[in-house]
């Protein structure tokens, strides 16, 4: 595996995911899926409900394996890892504020177990005066105040506050690839304008490649530089460039008739 900083290619080669595999009952979600992501691209996934965009993250992430096909970082073959190997190079963001987070721990505790994810079990991280002063630095780019409340539990804050904090958790080492999956669908309107132009703010800044779930069409033209829509798990647009610059709401509209 190379360092972190180095290539972070991630490569789909023909996967095929499919549940209850045997007999008539058999439901094939994915099917021949060949898809590349660049180190630093931002690509935006849109599809129905049912057209795979969460058994494509799950097949990411490891809470899933594919039926068929390889999945390749950096070149290595991560098919058969299990997700605490993979959550050394692939942070995920969810669309429940509560899964990024320990809620019964407080939030410096929080962002301390976030410095140590993919670290070497010999490392060892306090919370001493530096660390806190860190945290403090951090939390001070989501303009939220959170610098102040580093000592409150995690669960005591708002949805929108507990994403903010979680997408700065996922950031904290930089990972090869950042998982987005429907990060605002739980937030009110204001929430979830913040927490967008945060993801979008930290992996600039960052240069992380990222996959962003959505069903808010406005994130595919806001944000990233490539556009994908999934339909009965098969890719059928793929647009990117200029092409993705030129695209309207009205566009994506039509590729869900």
């Amino acid at each position: 595996m190379e360092a972190k900083g180095g290539f972070g290619m991630i490569e789909l080669q023909q996967i095929g995911k499919r549940f209850q595999s045997t007999g008539p009952d058999e439901v094939r979600v994915l099917e021949n899926l060949n898809l590349t992501l660049q180190t630093g691209s931002f690509t935006v996934l849109l599809g129905a409900n049912g057209s795979g965009k969460s058994t494509l993250l799950n097949l990411l992430a490891g809470t899933e394996r594919a039926s068929e096909g390889r999945i390749l970082l950096n070149g290595q073959n991560i098919g058969s890892w299990p997700v605490h190997r993979r959550a050394a190079h692939i942070a995920r963001i969810f669309q429940d504020p509560l899964k990024g987070v320990a809620p019964g721990l407080s939030l410096l505790e929080n962002m301390r177990l976030a410095a140590l994810r993919g670290k070497s079990h010999k490392l060892f991280i306090g919370t001493g005066r530096a660390f806190q002063e860190e945290v403090k630095e951090r939390l001070q780019q989501l303009d939220m105040g959170l610098e102040d409340r580093i000592h409150q539990p995690a669960g005591s804050f708002s949805g929108g506050q507990r994403q903010a904090f979680s997408l700065l958790m996922a950031t904290w080492n930089k990972p090869d690839l950042l998982l987005l999956d429907e990060p605002t669908a739980a937030l009110d309107p204001r929430s979830a304008t913040k927490v967008f132009e945060l993801a979008c703010m930290l992996i600039a800044r960052h240069q992380i490649t990222a996959l962003l779930v959505t069903h808010d069409l406005r994130h595919a033209l806001l944000a990233g530089d490539r556009v994908l829509f999934l339909r009965n798990g098969e890719l059928l647009h793929d647009v990117q460039g200029p092409q993705k610059q030129a695209l309207s709401i009205d566009d994506i509209r039509l590729w869900f008739e």
